[in-house]
Formats: C-alpha cells, sequence, structure tokens
C-alpha cells in the first residue's frame, strides 16, 4: 500500500518520528501521520498550517507499507461525538494511544478529521514491523498559489 506525507524539504530525506502530540497519539509516542492519497495528505497539512509557509520548501514523501502487514482501524461510527473537534484532541488521542501501548500493529487506519470518508494511517515508529516500511521517495509541493490566498483569508490574524 502506498502512503503519501507532506513535510518540509528538509525532513523529507527519511522517516522520522519526532515523538510530538497528535490528533492520534499523546506526546512521546513515535508515530508518523500519513495519508491514503496526496490530496488527503494536502488537505491535512495546510488545515493544520492555516496556510501559513505555504511554498516550495515542502516536499511529498512516497511511503511504501508491505500489503502482508496487519493494519488495526478506527471506525468514524466507534469514536464519540466530538471526535473531529480541532481544538480538544482527547478523543481521538486515547484511542490512538491505546493502540499504539497494545503494540498489536504497526498501521493504524483513522478517519480523516477533514474528510471523515477519507483515511490517514498512522505509523508507529517503535514497533518491530516498521523497518519494513520503505520510502520510495519524495518530490516537491508546489501547488497552486490560489489555495494558499484561499486559507489565509480563514486564519485569524
Amino acid at each position: 500500500m502506498l502512503v503519501y506525507r507532506i513535510i518540509p524539504t528538509i525532513y523529507s530525506k527519511s522517516l522520522h518520528a519526532p515523538g510530538l502530540a497528535g490528533r492520534w497519539n499523546g506526546a512521546g509516542r513515535k508515530v508518523i501521520y500519513t495519508a491514503e492519497s496526496i490530496p488527503v495528505a494536502f488537505m491535512e497539512n495546510m488545515v493544520r498550517r492555516k496556510g501559513l509557509g505555504f511554498n516550495d520548501l515542502f516536499a511529498i514523501m512516497v511511503i511504501d507499507i508491505p500489503d502482508t502487514l496487519a493494519v488495526s482501524e478506527i471506525a468514524p461510527s466507534s469514536l464519540a461525538k466530538g471526535w473531529r473537534d480541532y481544538k480538544d484532541y482527547s478523543i481521538c488521542q486515547a484511542a490512538g494511544n491505546n493502540w499504539y501501548d497494545q503494540g498489536s500493529s504497526l498501521v493504524l487506519k483513522v478517519p480523516s478529521a477533514i474528510i471523515p470518508t477519507n483515511y490517514n494511517y498512522v505509523l508507529n515508529a517503535t514497533h518491530p514491523d516498521f523497518r519494513l516500511i520503505k520510502l520510495l521517495g519524495s518530490s516537491p509541493l508546489i501547488p497552486d498559489e490560489r489555495i494558499e490566498e484561499i486559507l489565509k483569508m480563514y486564519t485569524p490574524k
């Protein structure tokens, strides 16, 4: 399975998990967020950055996950109301932390909070199977400049 990640170009040559807290993990849990497609990865990245820093300093990483690996999944219907709240990650973090701490799979398939009919894939960088993940390459991210202008209109000053 191919998954995609948008990241600053300086970090696009290797798979690195700094352990920062995110929607699906608490601080200290080393995960890498990826998406099922470049457009989903792009939207996740742009919404998180609120349009700031939108330029050619970002790259698209293409990552291969062997199809033989087990994938755990969190269905949107299993999550409590409010899971998409961008100001409170507690519902998602509890579910993701549980998956991470159990260590039963390398990959967690989760709904995108931005487009819930699409999916992100969270990779546990401390799982023994992480060594099977391959970074196939990266390329510059240079989208249409109008997208940046639209996002900046909705960014609080």
